[in-house]
C-alpha cells in the first residue's frame, strides 16, 4: 500500500440510539483502530445535531489519548471561524504536550451547523466573516510555532504551554480555495471526497502548485472519504441505505438520526427520490473488501494521495467495526 490509512468518525446517532451511546462506540472503534494499525484518528465537530455527536472533538481526542498508547489523534476538524486562534493553539499546544507526538490540528472553514447555530456559537457581538479566514490561520499558525511577526499587534503574546512540539496541522476542504490556503502556510491538505467527489483533481493540483515551505517542507496530500466494506456486495448495499437514505433526509432540510436499514424500502420511494438516491451512493464506496480496496487505491493514485482516511457510517455498530477490519492496513 504507498498511502497510510487512517479513520474519521463522526459519532453518528442512529434512530433509538443516544448521543452518549454514540460517544462510546467513538472510544470503542478508537480502540479497535488502533489496534488494527490505522494510523490515524480524527474526531469532527457539528453542532445542533441530531445525527451527529461530536461537538467538541479536542476535549473527545483528550479522552482518546488516555485509552490508547500509539495511534495519533486529531481533529477532523475544528471549524476556525467560531473560535479566537490563541483558544486554538493553546488547546492543541496543552493537548500535545501531554501526549507529544500523538496530536494532529485539522481544520476548516465551514461551519458545522445551521445558522442559527453558527449565531449561537460566535466569538462575539460579531461572527468572523469568510474573509478573515485567511488572517486567523496565520495567526493560529504563528501561535502553535511561536514564530509571530514583530510589528503584529500580539507579537508579545504566546500560546502556552510553550515546547518543541507542534501538532500536525491539516486544512480540510473540498474545493479551491481551502487548498490554496492550505499550500500558502505549508500544511497538509486533506480533500472532502465524501462531501465533494467532483473537485479532487483540480483541488488537489491548486493545493500543490500554490505550496510553500511553512509548517512542512513539501505538500501531504489526505484524501478523506466514505467507504463501507462487507463481507459481501449484497450486504454491503443493504448496509450502507442507512448513510445514503440519511443523506437525501440531509439534503431535504430533516435534521433527523440515521435510519435503520430494515425500516427503509428502496422501491417504495418515488422515482426522483430514487435518482437522487444513486447520485448518493456514488459519493462513496461500498461493496466487499477487495472492491473497496481497489477503488480506495484507484483514487488515492489518481491524485497521488499520501494518506487516505475513511469514515464509515452504518445503523449497526458491529457492522461499522467489521467494515474498518475488512479494510485495515495489511489485511
Amino acid at each position: 500500500m504507498a498511502f497510510s490509512l487512517s479513520v474519521l468518525d463522526q459519532s453518528p446517532i442512529r434512530v433509538g440510539g443516544t448521543a452518549a451511546q454514540a460517544l462510546q462506540e467513538t472510544i470503542a472503534l478508537a480502540r479497535h483502530a488502533e489496534a488494527l494499525g490505522y494510523h490515524r484518528f480524527w474526531c469532527a465537530e457539528h453542532h445542533s445535531s441530531a445525527a451527529f455527536a461530536g461537538s467538541v472533538p479536542e476535549i473527545l481526542i483528550a479522552h482518546l489519548a488516555a485509552v490508547t498508547s500509539s495511534i495519533r489523534l486529531g481533529t477532523g476538524g475544528v471549524m476556525l471561524s467560531h473560535y479566537a486562534p490563541l483558544k486554538v493553539a493553546e488547546s492543541f499546544r496543552m493537548l500535545e504536550t501531554l501526549y507529544p507526538g500523538r496530536i494532529d490540528l485539522g481544520l476548516g472553514r465551514a461551519p458545522g451547523g445551521d445558522q442559527l447555530t453558527t449565531a449561537a456559537l460566535r466569538p462575539g457581538p460579531q461572527a468572523y466573516g469568510p474573509e478573515v479566514f485567511p488572517e486567523q490561520l496565520v495567526d493560529l499558525c504563528s501561535f502553535l510555532t511561536g514564530r509571530m511577526e514583530e510589528s503584529h499587534p500580539f507579537a508579545r503574546v504566546y500560546a502556552q504551554p510553550r515546547g518543541d512540539g507542534v501538532p500536525d496541522v491539516w486544512l480540510l476542504g473540498s474545493g479551491g480555495d481551502s487548498a490554496a490556503y492550505a499550500g500558502a502556510i505549508g500544511a497538509g491538505f486533506a480533500y472532502a471526497h465524501f462531501i465533494n467527489p467532483d473537485n479532487l483533481a483540480q483541488a488537489v493540483e491548486t493545493y500543490r502548485r500554490s505550496f510553500r515551505p511553512g509548517l512542512y517542507d513539501r505538500p501531504r496530500v489526505m484524501l478523506a472519504l466514505f467507504a463501507l466494506a462487507a463481507d459481501t456486495d449484497e450486504e454491503a448495499r443493504y448496509l450502507v441505505r442507512t448513510r445514503d437514505v440519511w443523506v437525501l433526509n440531509l439534503l431535504a432540510g430533516r435534521n433527523v438520526p440515521f435510519p435503520d436499514p430494515a425500516t427503509i424500502d428502496i422501491d417504495s420511494l418515488p422515482a426522483a427520490a430514487r435518482q437522487r438516491l444513486e447520485l448518493v451512493g456514488a459519493r462513496g464506496i461500498a461493496g466487499d473488501a477487495a472492491t473497496v480496496k481497489a477503488r480506495i487505491a484507484r483514487l488515492a493514485a489518481s491524485v497521488g494521495a499520501d494518506e487516505v482516511t475513511v469514515v464509515t457510517i452504518t445503523y449497526d455498530f458491529k457492522a461499522r467495526l467489521r467494515s474498518y477490519e475488512l479494510l485495515a492496513p495489511g489485511g
